[in-house]
Order: structure tokens, then sequence, then C-alpha cells
């Protein structure tokens, strides 16, 4: 069964996109809807391919485009604008937040030890 919110609000200058299902209300941080875009830039074209998105904790959703009866296309402040959110995709990243946010942290962590370039000193 396909949700469809009952509400969408954005809140600027917390940079929040609040989304409510019936009686569920999910607090969506822009940095977490940037990280998580449903675009292909994002996600690539298959499994494997996906981008892992670095340095976008100051980013923005300026805008806000309604796509159909399905779903929303966000602005962001950094220009990214190609991620289309149907409302089942908001659904599953209100209610896998806290799991989603703590792989793209796992994540960032593992990027950051991988890119370390070690220097032998002899």
């Amino acid at each position: 069964m396909s949700k469809t919110p009952s509400a969408i609000k954005l809140h600027r200058k917390s940079c929040l996109l609040e989304v409510s299902f019936d009686n569920e209300t999910f607090q969506l941080p822009a940095e977490y809807l940037r990280v998580y875009s449903p675009s292909a830039e994002v996600k690539g074209h298959g499994p494997g391919e996906e981008v892992l998105q670095l340095n976008k904790q100051n980013v923005a959703i300026t805008g806000i485009e309604p796509q159909g009866h399905y779903a929303i296309k966000l602005i962001f402040s950094d220009g990214h604008d190609s991620g289309i959110y149907a409302w089942q995709y908001l659904y599953e990243l209100g209610t896998q937040q806290e799991q989603k946010w703590a792989e793209y942290l796992q994540k960032v962590e593992e990027s950051q030890i991988s890119s370390v370039k070690w220097i032998d000193p002899k």
C-alpha cells in the first residue's frame, strides 16, 4: 500500500522538512535528504555505482516542486535539484532515519580512513 503525505512543511531556519503521514510525522534534515537523494547523481545507475555525498552539513532546501500526485522534487542550496522523492521513499526515509543516518556516518568515516595516505618515515 502506498502512503500519501497529509502535510509537508519546510522549516527554513532549522533546515528541516516535516512530512506527515496519517498519524506519523517525520522531521527530515536537509543534509539527510541531500545525501539520500534518489537522483542518479547520488544513486548511480545501478548497484555499486552510488556516490558518497560529503560536506553537505550546511546545505538547505531552497524549493519544493510537486511532481504529479506521487512525489516532490527538492531544490538544494548547493544546486542539486534532480532528485524526485516519491511518497513511499519519503516514508522510508522517515521510518528508517536513525538506521540510514548511522549507515551514512559509517561510510563517511570509512572514506576518510581509506583516503589517508601513509608515508614511510624512512
